[in-house]
């Protein structure tokens, strides 16, 4: 099995040669090679990112979500999995810990507090009341 560099590097040297041969010599491998990884790239099978796999808390998902939304992000992993336990889960509780942490931040994402910046408007804030603290830095005057 080739390395990713390795796979990017063929694919590098046919789209620059146009060549099974010529990228073959590029890359250092056998022109085979190169025709397999171009055919397998255009038939959509490569991709950036490895295809997600099953996993045996994926119908408690759901619940863990709901759990999360009734207690506004408050729900620990341990209690979540015995909760998961009584239902029937068999996964591990390290399992539960990540798909807990992973509803979790995606629950904040969506409930995070929305900050204004402060844009301050010239004449809304006057300088009165302490003359002696009304400097304003940079503009050469001060408060009499």
């Amino acid at each position: 099995m080739k390395h990713a560099e390795e796979i990017v590097n063929i694919l590098e040297a046919f789209d620059l040669t146009r060549s099974y041969k010529l990228a073959g010599e590029l890359a250092g491998c056998d022109p085979k090679t190169v025709a397999y990884w171009v055919a397998r790239r255009d038939a959509g099978e490569l991709s950036p990112t490895a295809a997600p796999r099953a996993q045996l808390i994926d119908p408690y998902v759901k619940k863990l979500e709901g759990r999360l939304e009734a207690s506004r992000g408050k729900v620990w992993a341990d209690v979540a999995h015995d909760k998961l336990l009584a239902m029937g889960y068999e996964g591990s509780e390290r399992t539960t810990r990540r798909a807990v942490a992973s509803a979790r931040s995606a629950y904040r994402a969506g409930h995070r507090r929305v900050h204004r910046p402060w844009v301050p408007e010239s004449g809304l804030w006057p300088l009165c009341g302490f003359p002696h603290r009304n400097h304003i830095p940079g503009s050469g005057a001060h408060g009499r």
